[in-house]
Parts: C-alpha cells; sequence; structure tokens
C-alpha cells in the first residue's frame, strides 16, 4: 500500500471521526457557546494536542501496553469518567446559580492567560485520560502505514495530518457556534444550556464508567 494513495480514504476517515458525537464535540460546543470563537480556541487545541500525544504513544508501542494492562485502563477510564463528571456538575452547578437572576445578556469577555491555559488543560485531560483513544489510535493508524515505512515517524506525520485537519473542522464550528455568542450567553439561554451540557457530560462521564474493553 503506497501512503499516498491511501491519504483520500484517511482524510475522509479523520473527518466522520471528527464529527462523531463524544466529549470532545461537547466540550467545544458549550465553550464556543459561552466563550466565544476565542473561548473555544483553547480548548480544540488542548484536545488536539492530547489525540497527538496519544498517536506517538500508539506509534512507540506504550499505548498498546496501556490498552492491554488492566490497571492502567482502569485508572484512566476511572479518571477520564471523574473529570466528565467533574465537568457536567460544574455546569450544573452554573445553571442552579444562575436560577433566577434578571434576563441581562452577559458581555463575553476577552480569556485571560490563566483562563486560556486552564481551557487547554481541559481538552488535554478529556483526550488523555479516555481509554478508548489508546485502542482507536492501536486501530486506526496501522491500516494507514505501509510495511516499508518507519511506523513512529509515519504514524507522526499522519497524526499531525490528522491534528489540523480537526482543528479547521473544530474551529469552523466553534467560529459558527459563537456567531450566535451573545443569544447564547443570555441568562435564560445560558442556564439551559448549562443544564442540557451539564447532563450530556454527565452521561458521557458514566458511559467512560461503564465501559469495558
Amino acid at each position: 500500500m503506497d501512503i499516498i494513495s491511501s491519504l483520500p480514504a484517511f482524510v475522509v476517515a479523520v473527518v466522520l471521526i471528527s464529527a462523531s458525537p463524544g466529549p470532545a464535540m461537547a466540550l467545544i460546543l458549550r465553550r464556543a457557546a459561552l466563550r466565544g470563537f476565542s473561548g473555544a480556541v483553547p480548548t480544540v487545541l488542548g484536545l488536539e494536542a492530547g489525540l497527538y500525544v496519544w498517536a506517538l504513544f500508539a506509534a512507540a508501542g506504550l499505548a498498546a501496553l496501556v490498552a492491554a494492562s488492566e490497571v492502567a485502563f482502569l485508572v484512566l477510564r476511572v479518571v477520564g469518567a471523574g473529570f466528565l463528571l467533574y465537568l457536567g456538575v460544574r455546569a450544573w452547578r452554573s445553571a442552579w446559580r444562575g436560577h433566577g437572576v434578571e434576563a441581562v445578556p452577559v458581555v463575553e469577555e476577552p480569556v485571560s492567560a490563566r483562563g486560556w491555559w486552564k481551557a487547554f488543560g481541559e481538552g488535554a485531560v478529556v483526550m488523555l485520560a479516555n481509554p478508548k483513544a489508546a485502542a482507536f489510535m492501536i486501530a486506526f493508524y496501522p491500516q494507514f502505514v505501509p510495511a516499508d515505512r518507519p511506523l513512529f515517524a509515519t504514524t507522526a506525520v499522519l497524526a499531525l495530518l490528522q491534528v489540523a485537519i480537526e482543528i479547521v473542522l473544530y474551529l469552523a464550528l466553534a467560529a459558527a457556534v459563537g456567531r450566535a455568542g451573545a443569544w447564547f450567553r443570555r441568562p435564560v439561554i445560558r442556564r439551559r444550556l448549562d443544564a442540557v451540557s451539564g447532563t450530556v457530560l454527565v452521561a458521557l462521564g458514566l458511559r467512560v464508567a461503564a465501559e469495558s474493553r
């Protein structure tokens, strides 16, 4: 298999994977709706940094060790589920605290350096603490790496391509959602969005906790 001829299939697969609902999509949508496009950028970059680390782990064989280890898989599952539950409960608390607030639109504020890194960290943790990401990387990349190509270097290049594609797609989504940010930040709408996104994140956390290999 020639790597150039396999690129179209790789790109299509990445686009389909990126469009599938999950923790990453929920996190980006909530962040873009409440913080606008600029607020969603660090979340997207954090998620993609985590994805790239998993890709390199897969190429180095570390992801296979994690996927094969009962203890490592359990730890990641517990951490990942716990963090999603934490984000979901935090969204619920935000919705509850906003109960009874006068219907005055909330103005979007610039993202501080601390807030930027916090959002980046949230995205990275959500991706890195997902044991299914390890299993996915092990199964996904070898399909597109020719036998005569170096595994690590080729995977690293393909992962960069995936990261670039997903950043473009996710930022386009964030921009589209961010354009309606003033509407999303209205107190009544924001409370509902917090309640819904909190429920989605909690449900995803419970799903991760209940997942087996």
